[in-house]
């Protein structure tokens, strides 16, 4: 054989109680390494380039020549060798032809009754500024959605805001056009909708639950904690009223567990009894936490040694979540719940997310973004629900989006699940949507690594935890397990 060489960016390992999992970056599947494997990846991992006299004189003692062979195919089948004469090959770039949309953001209103103080949105306004949208743009953008996911069963709308609540009647008028106009194509139209909780009634709640929302509160813990940054237009706290409402609505919802998303600030940065509370005092079905880092004022954003704490944090609550899952409980913890899937499913990322391609988000006067977090910024749109999308100017956008070799990405071992990372907290914090968010990079390696140690674990212990616990909470097919098991050989 010519001499091979080891290609470090395609091929991660990590040691788990004695098992030795090595993920293919590209597509972040994971192999269990068995003797040979193992050992023909830790000569390669010492060695620049390897001939086969080399390969003989290491491990000809140690594996027969047929076995060797088997293992060099198996690696140079996943690229994890290359020839060490191979120049290197470039990222190839999917063309965006067309938008497949499944998803469509309504931006109901701009008008909001709480004024968080983290809170990302440029065009947020008190509820007597605040601006809504009208019914013919809401259709637009429905009729629109339809147009593009001619190829899909199901479709999403999504209601935004502001405070979405304080629009009920266009979100009324939209569910009753929306339901007989998707059957009259076949498909079926899902509704999901983020609300602070202050404006539910249990009128609303059993007209959602007769709809099956998909529903989901912000809401940042105990009095005390969320209170501190969700207050009032008039300045008070909000917590009374939102446990209050929040009670009365998992009391009567029946149609999808409730989630909890909270927002962690300085200050606010208590995961542990946070989750606690959400899950355990009130009954939110699982809590999500999302870390602020590049809000408008930064006194409230994590710095980064409060940034690496509440990942401390994290992987402590997620150590709880993975002993409850060898015992067959779910905890409820979003960000375990979605880091699992990652690698349990393969995940392979050209893009960090859906954003200008299944999803696109709509303001008041129907302009198209690439999501909810940019209406209302200085950044482009892509065309209007009344004209259509800009195709060719989204497709620049989402092709520019593939290759950010010029960030370093190229070799980041977890960029199949990061693809650089959102587009807005790049934008905010660096005033460019490709930057990758630097700040985030080394913590979500180790959150990756934290996870397949976390996936291998359950697996042993208890692997129907994954076919009862996470499957049924994602919206696309499964991949299969096996694809995660296989042993190099």
């Amino acid at each position: 054989m010519s001499a091979l060489t080891l290609i470090r960016h395609n091929a991660h390992r990590v040691d788990v109680d004695g098992h030795a999992m090595l993920m293919h970056v590209p597509t972040t599947s994971l192999f269990a390494l068995d003797g040979v494997a193992r050992d023909v990846y830790d000569l390669f991992r010492r060695e620049p380039a390897i001939d086969a006299e080399l390969l003989r004189a290491r491990l000809g003692a140690q594996h027969d020549p047929e076995t060797l062979s088997d293992c060099l195919q198996s690696f140079l089948a996943l690229d994890i060798l290359r020839d060490a004469d191979a120049p290197e090959t470039p990222r190839p770039i999917a063309k965006v032809d067309e938008i497949p949309l499944s998803t469509i953001v309504l931006n109901v209103n701009t008008g909001c009754n709480l004024a968080c103080t983290y809170c990302y949105k440029e065009d947020l306004t008190t509820p007597a500024k605040g601006q809504k949208m009208g019914f013919e743009t809401a259709r637009a953008s429905f009729e629109l959605l339809l147009k593009q996911a001619h190829a899909r069963d199901r479709v999403n709308v999504v209601f935004f805001g502001g405070e979405p609540l304080s629009n009920m009647p266009l979100i009324r008028e939209v569910v009753a056009y929306a339901v007989p106009r998707a059957a009259e194509l076949g498909k079926t139209v899902d509704f999901s909708l983020t609300t602070n909780a202050t404006l539910l009634t249990p009128e609303l709640v059993d007209w959602f639950d007769a709809h099956r929302f998909a529903l989901t509160v912000s809401m940042d813990g105990p009095k005390a904690l969320h209170d501190a940054n969700r207050k009032t237009v008039g300045g008070k706290g909000s917590y009374d009223l939102v446990a209050r409402n929040v009670r009365m609505l998992l009391s009567r919802y029946r149609a999808r567990p409730v989630g909890v998303r909270v927002t962690l600030t300085r200050g606010v940065t208590d995961v542990i009894g946070i989750h606690d509370h959400l899950k355990n005092d009130l009954g939110f079905h699982e809590v999500g936490f999302g870390p602020a880092t590049s809000g408008p004022i930064a006194v409230f954003n994590l710095d980064d040694g409060a940034l690496k704490a509440v990942f401390e944090d994290m992987k402590t609550l997620g150590r709880r979540y993975v002993e409850a899952a060898c015992r067959g409980e779910n905890i409820g913890f979003s960000n375990m719940h979605q880091l699992l899937t990652d690698i349990a499913q393969g995940t392979k990322k050209a893009v960090p997310c859906g954003a200008g391609l299944g999803m696109l988000a709509v303001d008041r006067q129907g302009d198209l973004h690439l999501c909810h977090r940019f209406v209302g910024s200085e950044q482009p749109t892509y065309g209007n629900v009344a004209d259509g999308i800009d195709v060719p100017k989204l497709a620049r956008f989402i092709e520019g989006a593939q290759d950010r070799s010029s960030y370093g990405c190229r070799t980041c071992r977890i960029r199949s699940i990061c693809a650089g990372g959102c587009y807005h907290e790049a934008y905010a914090r660096q005033g460019d949507p490709y930057a990758p968010v630097w700040h985030y990079c080394d913590l979500m390696r180790d959150w990756v690594d934290f996870g397949i140690e976390a996936y291998v674990r359950i697996m042993q212990a208890n692997p129907a935890f994954f076919r009862t616990q996470l499957e049924p909470r994602t919206a696309r097919p499964a991949a299969p397990m096996a694809a995660t098991k296989e042993v190099i050989q």
